[in-house]
């Protein structure tokens, strides 16, 4: 071998070999480079309203006061709970990549104002009605489950239970006018986080509307 081929078979030895140094460097610095976060989906319960009723459309109510709703300490989070019914359900587990904008207590708290201030004035508890009028009622209401509850692998519902109890504040103390248990359970479309919130949203709801429609017989 003469000394042109010589050249010729090193160079092209070192030029392979620097290839080859490079594209392991480039891969060990590519496994060195910490991947990029998860994102979070965000989920609330939609727009609500698009338009304002007719001002005529029902008849009016008397104002009421809506308290902020309690709740377990297990619910008053933001995650998108399930519970697994087949397998353990007293473990609450929550969907890794799934939240809510607001925990399911401020979520509930927003929509049920947003349906009864559809007939009615509402307040927050300690302020006052019309002057010279009684103290409106208050509403306060306790979140007990809101999950999605899975009977089967793939079969699952939104479950949502509450307790409400409507009381009129006085001087000697606040005096019992009413209390109801509500439980509503809607069947979710997927076995994941978008089914589940698309069952509770339901869930919520009907809830609401179930309290809207006794507010009028027991506060009108």
């Amino acid at each position: 071998m003469n000394f042109a081929m010589k050249s010729i078979a090193v160079n092209t030895y070192n030029t392979g070999a620097r290839c080859l140094f490079v594209s392991i460097l480039l891969v060990l610095t590519g496994c060195a480079l910490p991947s990029p976060p998860a994102r979070y989906a965000t989920y609330d319960f939609g727009p609500g309203l698009l338009s304002a009723p007719a001002a005529n459309r029902l008849a009016p109510l008397g104002p009421l006061a809506v308290a902020e709703i309690e709740v377990q300490p297990a619910l008053d989070s933001t995650a998108v709970l399930y519970r697994l019914a087949y397998a353990d359900a007293q473990k609450l587990q929550p969907y890794t990549l799934a939240r809510w904008s607001m925990t399911p207590a401020q979520l509930i708290r927003q929509r049920l104002k947003e349906q009864l201030a559809q007939r009615r004035a509402l307040l927050n508890p300690g302020e006052g009605g019309p002057e010279g009028a009684p103290s409106p009622p208050t509403l306060r209401i306790e979140l007990e489950e809101f999950s999605q509850l899975f009977e089967a692998p793939g079969t699952s519902v939104g479950l949502l239970r509450l307790r409400a109890t409507l009381v009129r504040p006085s001087p000697s103390g606040d005096k019992l006018l009413a209390q109801r248990s509500v439980i509503v359970q809607r069947p979710a479309t997927g076995a994941d986080a978008p089914g589940g919130v698309r069952a509770l949203t339901a869930a919520a709801d009907a809830a609401v509307q179930a309290l809207d429609e006794w507010l009028a017989q027991v506060a009108p």
